[in-house]
């Protein structure tokens, strides 16, 4: 009998009032995730792509309760027994939150330059009852080992290290109090392309070495690639498609996917191709297109397609995809 999921998420909604006069009355509302549903397994890495302001990190923060869902269930079990995140009360939250923690998009920010890096790692320990500094101070070392950095820099501030050195700090910071789940948003955006590398393959060391479960939110199609198991693309809101990386990037099914993949840059002149233009600009969250979301935009468009929304269903083992004509589209694979 196979294992329950770690996370399971279903029809999951984040909707912003839209207020206006004097009294603040409610006039629209902005759909930033409107019934996204996906479960991720213990040990794996679930890519979540798309471009901005398509809801990818309102689906993260929802999930680890930094933001209150509209609607919707995120089942989480960290211990086998299934636990509604999104109806927790606060008082539960704290207990849980030591098996979720986050990796901020921008190590600049994400550190407190007030504070030494035994501090900022040390806290949550603090936090959640490790009062001895001994105690606290040995175990900040062994994280400062684990990502790559010496444990000497105990009492140096962050303005003191480079941008891939914070981030790998941060990194510490989220594991120590021995996380179940990690949701990384966008975790190498920030730095140099020759330290993503390096980063990332920290990030996969960790994840064998430790068991760890990642939600990955990234617009970099080819950093998704390199660390996920399948990927999960959003376009205003919801899940157009849902894959194994592999089959996502040789045989992408949704339209906004095969834009997606034709962005991506190629450093070989010889295997550049054109990229599908995609013509007009997203929806307004608080006015969507009242069927398909895509159709305005897309060239493979018929009349049901402005009719009807299309479901997320699966069509083939493992795949899921939202649109109407999946089967009989052939659509471009990614170049890299």
């Amino acid at each position: 009998m196979s294992r329950p999921p770690l996370l399971e998420v279903s029809d999951l909604k984040k909707h912003f009032p839209v207020t206006a006069g004097l009294f603040k009355r409610v006039v629209g509302w902005i759909k930033a995730v409107d019934g996204v549903s996906f479960e991720l397994k213990e040990g794996e890495c679930l890519g979540l792509v798309g471009e901005s302001g398509s809801g990818k990190t309102t689906v993260g923060r929802c999930i680890l309760r930094a933001l209150k869902p509209t609607a919707g269930r995120v089942l989480f079990r960290p211990d086998g027994q299934a636990v509604d995140l999104a109806q927790a009360p606060e008082e539960a939250l704290k207990g849980l939150r030591r098996h979720m923690q986050m990796i901020f998009q921008d190590p600049y920010s994400s550190l407190n330059p007030r504070m030494t890096v035994f501090d900022i790692i040390g806290e949550p320990l603090l936090v959640n009852g490790m009062r001895s500094r001994a105690q606290r101070r040995e175990k900040v070392q062994e994280l400062l080992q684990q990502v790559g950095l010496r444990p000497q820099y105990l009492n140096r501030y962050p303005h003191a290290f480079s941008g891939g050195q914070r981030q790998r700090i941060g990194i510490a910071r989220a594991l120590a109090l021995e996380p179940k789940l990690i949701v990384a948003d966008e975790p190498v955006s920030a730095l140099d392309v020759s330290v993503q590398a390096q980063v990332l393959n920290l990030l996969q060391e960790l994840q064998a070495k430790l068991g760890l479960t990642y939600l990955l939110v990234a617009h970099d199609l080819s950093v998704v690639r390199h660390i996920s198991d399948r990927v999960a693309v959003m376009y205003a809101g919801s899940l157009v498609e849902l894959s194994p990386v592999e089959l996502l990037y040789d045989s992408p099914r949704h339209p906004y996917s095969e834009a997606l993949l034709s962005a991506v840059p190629v450093p070989d002149p010889q295997r550049c191709g054109e990229p599908v233009v995609v013509p007009g600009e997203v929806p307004d969250p608080g006015n969507l297109p009242p069927a398909c979301r895509f159709q305005p935009r897309c060239r493979y468009a018929q009349e049901r397609c402005g009719i009807e929304a299309p479901e997320l269903r699966e069509i083939e083992e493992g795949r899921l995809v939202r649109c109407h004509l999946a089967e009989g589209l052939s659509l471009a694979a990614c170049r890299l």
